[in-house]
């Protein structure tokens, strides 16, 4: 297979993710190579995912249409904010405060310092993953800072820090120069509000970082959270008058039914002894599970001993934990797992030219991907396009992009989907759960989908499974056929005459037409286009239809009989920018004339002026 046959299903909206990529690549090509994704010198490409996410969220943003110089400049500033490293002396400093030995994954929702500063806005939901690099008293005041770096900013922000943590400054001495921590639900006093300089305003939610294999962490670890077990603490009859310390690792972490308007999360807790017990967050708490990781080991100092309130709001004899006034939390991130995977050889081949920024004795055969609890690699950063063919067991994370070949509910109630896709290599199956009924939209044979978080697991009878669940991290499914945008980006498609649709009918064609007949009924229009080379019997609905009828269809369907007749003569040879795609298989159909079906559905149609 070569690039052209690689691609031939996503024409020339992949062929400008390739082009992006490489032009990403190149300006990268002076960076870290600590980041790059494959073995060698080679400069970091953008994950491939990434690039076409990236691309669909310009194209949602401006509705209208996108040129190539606007998609490439919100790629490059999205690029350029990922890329962002220190510089060599500052890199030095926190590398040497950093004494983590274990690499560990950077959290969905965490930003960078230097994009605090840059935008003079941080939500609440942000989560900072940091250093401390300086600890200091405000003069004339009690109140203590610290000053904040990361290890992909240049800038350094000073954290007004919250009283609860002042302990562990004196007393402690865990807060201090060199400790990693991260931190949510803050606020910005920017600089306009009267201070030189913006700041960070103090938030109850931050998370000291521990690490077992320093001696200092792990006599602490020793002597304050290895006496007590969830057990002990469960039959203590006492309980309610002892501090407890409880250390155990993250098995779970999820959202519970509301407590009226209060929301509420569960992280559920496995001691040593194999002990289980639930972790509860009520309201602006849920905040602090952005900072947990499942896996990970966590260390709560004097939690708060309550009664499990279920979904019932019905107060259960189950004990669970929660962050009182004063819980502290420490946390032992896990080490994060890789895996060499060697590039397929279609994979390879397809790159072809999309490769020419980098010198060819220096082409990645190979990538670093890191591994998930469960020993499944994560392809969320995979810097290449996955075809349907290397599609294997344990594989989390997957992008694919690719045609719709049959689609339909897993059940009559729920929101579970089976659909059939189709890309250059092969089709799959794959089962699809939406958070609900309607968030699949409209989605039909023919149309082009992009899809990212996808999990690959072998089932008992050793058959490939492939699902995807809307709410997990890094999901995406956006139907590419029906973007608005996509008629108006000349930068993302090749037009086509109606002549060339029998023979390339795995793709989703723009086109120039002429209206030449209409029909309606209740539920489908159906009309003839036409351009200089072809006639096509198709159908549309919804606000396709709307956009030929220029009214609604009900409203059509109102008018006396002759004056819809009268109407939809004023209507024909109106012309029209169309995105068509082939609803059927039935193609030999079309070309033998039998028109009473038709296979062509125009997903979105815009009058041209």
């Amino acid at each position: 297979m070569d690039s052209a046959a690689a691609s031939a299903d996503g024409g020339a909206f992949l062929e400008f993710v390739d082009y992006a990529i490489s032009m990403l690549s190149s300006s990268s090509s002076g960076g870290n190579g600590d980041e790059s994704p494959g073995a060698g010198p080679a400069p970091a490409r953008p994950p491939w995912g990434w690039a076409v996410a990236q691309v669909l969220k310009s194209c949602c943003a401006y509705s209208s249409g996108v040129t190539a110089a606007i998609l490439l400049s919100d790629l490059f500033q999205s690029w350029t904010e990922q890329r962002k490293s220190l510089t060599a002396k500052r890199k030095v400093e926190l590398t040497n405060l950093l004494k983590t030995r274990n690499r560990r994954r950077r959290l969905p929702n965490t930003i960078t310092i230097d994009s605090i500063h840059e935008k003079n806005f941080l939500s609440p939901k942000s989560v900072l993953e940091a250093v401390v690099i300086d600890v200091f008293v405000i003069p004339g005041t009690n109140i203590y800072m610290l000053t904040l770096g990361d290890m992909w900013s240049t800038s350094t922000i000073d954290l007004y820090l919250h009283r609860r943590y002042y302990n562990y400054i004196g007393q402690h001495d865990v807060l201090k120069k060199g400790r990693e921590v991260m931190l949510t639900g803050c606020c910005l006093r920017t600089a306009m509000e009267g201070s030189g300089h913006a700041r960070i305003l103090p938030t109850e939610y931050m998370v000291m970082l521990l690490d077992e294999e320093e001696d200092e962490d792990a006599m602490l670890l020793a002597a304050q959270f290895c006496t007590y077990s969830f057990s002990s603490m469960m039959l203590d009859e006492n309980r309610n008058n002892i501090s407890y310390s409880f250390y155990a690792r993250i098995e779970k972490i999820e959202s519970l039914e509301p407590f009226g308007s209060t929301e509420r999360k569960q992280i559920v807790l496995v001691d040593n002894d194999d002990a289980k017990i639930k972790f509860v967050l009520w309201g602006e708490q849920v905040l602090l599970a952005n900072l947990f990781s499942v896996g990970s080991m966590l260390a709560l100092d004097r939690p708060f001993i309550a009664n499990y309130v279920h979904n019932n709001h019905e107060e259960s004899q189950e004990l669970c934990l929660e962050y009182g006034s004063a819980t502290q939390v420490y946390l032992v991130p896990i080490a994060q797992q890789e895996e060499q995977v060697l590039l397929t050889p279609t994979q390879i081949r397809s790159q072809g030219s999309r490769l020419s920024c980098v010198p060819s004795d220096h082409m990645a055969s190979q990538v670093t991907l890191p591994r998930d609890l469960h020993g499944s690699v994560d392809f969320s950063k995979y810097p290449f396009r996955v075809y349907v063919s290397d599609l294997h067991d344990k594989m989390v994370g997957v992008s694919l992009f690719g045609m719709v070949t049959s689609v339909c509910k897993a059940s009559t109630s729920g929101t579970y989907f089976y659909l059939e896709i189709e890309d250059a290599t092969r089709v799959v199956l794959m089962k699809l759960n939406f958070i609900g009924l309607w968030s699949l939209g409209r989605v039909g044979v023919g149309h082009m989908v992009y899809m990212s978080g996808l999990t690959c697991t072998l089932s008992s009878t050793n058959k490939l499974e492939v699902a995807w669940t809307e709410k997990e991290p890094g999901s995406l499914f956006v139907n590419i056929s029906l973007l608005p945008a996509l008629l108006n980006s000349t930068c993302l498609h090749n037009l086509s005459l109606l002549s060339d649709l029998p023979h390339s009918t795995n793709r989703t064609h723009i086109c120039h037409v002429r209206l030449d007949h209409i029909d309606v009924n209740s539920l489908k229009l159906h009309l003839t286009i036409a351009d200089d080379s072809e006639k096509v019997f198709a159908w549309c609905i919804g606000q396709t239809a709307v956009e030929f009828l220029q009214i609604s269809p009900d409203e059509y369907m109102e008018l006396p009989e002759d004056e819809r007749a009268m109407y939809l003569y004023t209507l024909q040879n109106e012309n029209f920018t169309v995105a068509i795609a082939n609803t059927s298989q039935r193609i030999e159909a079309y070309i033998e004339g039998e028109k009473s079906l038709p296979v062509w559905e125009i997903t979105r149609a815009q009058k041209c002026e």
